[in-house]
């Protein structure tokens, strides 16, 4: 038994490139749409770490009467710390896990005790640079706003 192969059956070459190329422009819109909402997911995950920072530096406040200078930074949220002004009624770790991650940028919180920028003279300066890697530009994320 013989096949007979049809010569009209298949694609032809340019039936191939158009559905790659509508695909293509698929798959660009949807990174062109996904691209801001990444930038604002990032925004928001270093609030949150900021956040969560700012409550355990208020609880090493209210165990110590102070908080850790900028010398101290926020390693004394998990360990005690050894430069003066020592704290007498250290009772942490105070982050669980007791580790301080960057911001989602992977670059390093800053904090400035006494601040520089809050404007309550009591606190504390506790921000990530954002995403340009810049201090004091639009796009820091800040504990005091």
């Amino acid at each position: 038994m013989k096949l007979r192969l049809n010569r009209c059956s298949g694609f032809t070459l340019i039936e191939i490139m158009l559905v790659i190329a509508i695909i293509a422009l698929l798959v660009g819109t949807v990174i062109v749409n996904i691209g801001p909402q990444r930038k604002k997911a990032y925004v928001t995950a270093t609030q949150n770490q900021i956040n969560s920072y700012k409550m355990a530096l208020q609880t090493y406040s209210l165990d110590s009467g102070i908080y850790p200078t900028t010398d101290q930074g926020l390693q004394a949220l998990i360990s005690p710390p050894t430069s003066e002004p020592v704290p007498t009624k250290w009772h942490g770790p105070y982050l669980e896990p007791a580790v301080i991650k960057p911001d989602s940028w992977n670059r390093p919180y800053i904090y400035v005790c006494p601040p520089q920028q809050n404007p309550d003279p009591e606190g504390f300066d506790l921000y990530s640079v954002g995403p340009d890697g810049r201090p004091n530009t639009d796009d820091d994320v800040v504990s005091w706003r």
